[in-house]
């Protein structure tokens, strides 16, 4: 069974000058400085940096759960930037699915169950969110955890159900943020070759990581420092 992803545009993501800034007590910190960036749709694109480079500031913008200072974001044809509260709803709840390094599930919910609250703000009928969450479920192999609650499950298999709960809305990127901070090595390989399955399946990755061994595993590298964005692929 093959998870749906939506058809894209050759760009997922284009940034043009952003900033982002904001008060800190008796200073103003700039966090993202001027960024010009393009994602193509279908990418793999891990980004690394110090902490208190941006890079969280970045994801969250990327997200529509942070606006620009200045410049624009745009996800499709929407300017995050610009949209409407209601858009940005929107946005998120279809297009854009959310991967932390926490897993965030809940504890007295069933993996189904779980993936199935993702569902909760598109308004699917029954059989409709049903079928995604069984698709999504035996995408990442938990088919057969499906009755399961987190309690139950390994590090490794929660997060694979927090991927599922993200991909079963089919959308347009994943966002991740330190997906395999709480991993071991064997488990941190698993959930890469989960996420590397669905990229090649056409789902656009973006991945905040200090784990130098996940982001060889991209195709594009991106490293963030003082709110600047320097292209570090083949470096």
């Amino acid at each position: 069974m093959t998870l749906t992803v939506p058809t894209t545009t050759a760009t997922a993501y284009r940034l043009s000058k952003v900033t982002r800034t904001y008060r800190q007590r008796e200073r103003t910190v700039q966090a993202l400085a001027g960024i010009d960036l393009e994602i193509a749709a279908g990418d793999f694109v891990t980004i690394q940096g110090p902490t208190g480079g941006g890079k969280s500031t970045l994801l969250q913008t990327l997200g529509a759960l942070d606006r620009p200072s200045s410049g624009s974001v745009t996800l499709g044809e929407v300017d995050i930037a610009s949209a409407s509260n209601a858009q940005l709803s929107r946005l998120r709840a279809e297009e854009i699915g959310f991967v932390f390094q926490g897993f965030n599930l809940i504890p007295t919910l069933t993996a189904a169950e779980n993936v199935d609250m993702g569902l909760e703000p598109l308004h699917l009928d029954r059989g409709e969110r049903d079928r995604r969450v069984t698709e999504a479920l035996t995408r990442v192999g938990l088919a057969d955890r499906a009755d399961h609650r987190p309690g139950e499950l390994s590090g490794g298999q929660q997060q694979r159900v927090a991927i599922a709960r993200a991909v079963a809305k089919q959308p347009r990127v994943l966002l991740a943020d330190e997906p395999t901070g709480n991993l071991d090595e064997s488990m941190r390989d698993e959930i890469l070759d989960v996420l590397e399955t669905l990229n090649a399946e056409g789902l656009t990755l973006v991945v905040v990581t200090h784990d130098s061994a996940v982001a060889r595993r991209a195709r594009r590298r991106l490293r963030l420092a003082k709110g600047v964005v320097t292209d570090i692929t083949n470096g």
